[in-house]
């Protein structure tokens, strides 16, 4: 499989105990509704398939797993840090009302007194909220998406109306 083929799910955190099982931190949305019966590793950009033996999923969007012929920690030690995917072919199936903070990348952003700022760039999940990136005025600018903000989502038109902090740009700008 080549990585063009596979979608990201997340990276191995951490090994656990002695018997080889590791922690997977999920950077994929509905992390609990993947097919989890083969996950594949960017092995130095080869994709491997580790078959999964057994796995538990908990709230914080990790997971514990076993995978076939890894049984001991020192097996699981070089999966730590790897960039876990799974095949585009079990991307789970989205509902039109499932619409995301990271579906924003690629929208054009407005702010209200400003006006048009640019292009989301990137989307980053931080622990506490989402952060867009836009190249405003040849400066990177970071703010968050959060309901305070947005004013309005045109999902037709691929626009985002914000409003911004007062003196936000500016600490962009001045800098």
């Amino acid at each position: 499989m080549k990585k063009e083929e596979a979608f990201y799910i997340g990276y191995i955190t951490k090994t656990k105990g002695l018997k080889g099982e590791v922690q997977l931190y999920f950077e994929f949305d509905a992390y609990e509704n993947l097919d989890l019966d083969v996950v594949f590793a960017d092995m130095n950009g080869k994709m491997v398939p580790f078959f999964v033996e057994s796995h538990k999923l908990y709230p914080n969007s990790t997971g514990l797993f076993y995978f076939d012929d890894i049984d001991h920690i020192d097996k699981a030690q070089v999966l730590v840090k790897k960039k876990m995917y799974l095949p585009l072919t079990k991307m789970p199936e989205r509902g039109e009302d499932d619409f995301t903070y990271n579906d924003l990348k690629g929208y054009i952003v407005s702010d209200e007194t400003q006006g048009e700022l640019g292009e989301i760039l990137e989307v980053n999940e931080y622990p506490q909220q989402f952060v867009a990136t836009v190249l405003y005025q040849e400066k990177e600018v970071l703010f968050p998406l959060n309901e305070d903000m947005i004013v309005e989502i045109d999902e037709e038109e691929k626009t985002l109306l914000v409003d911004l902090p007062e003196g936000l740009l500016d600490l962009y700008l001045n800098s």
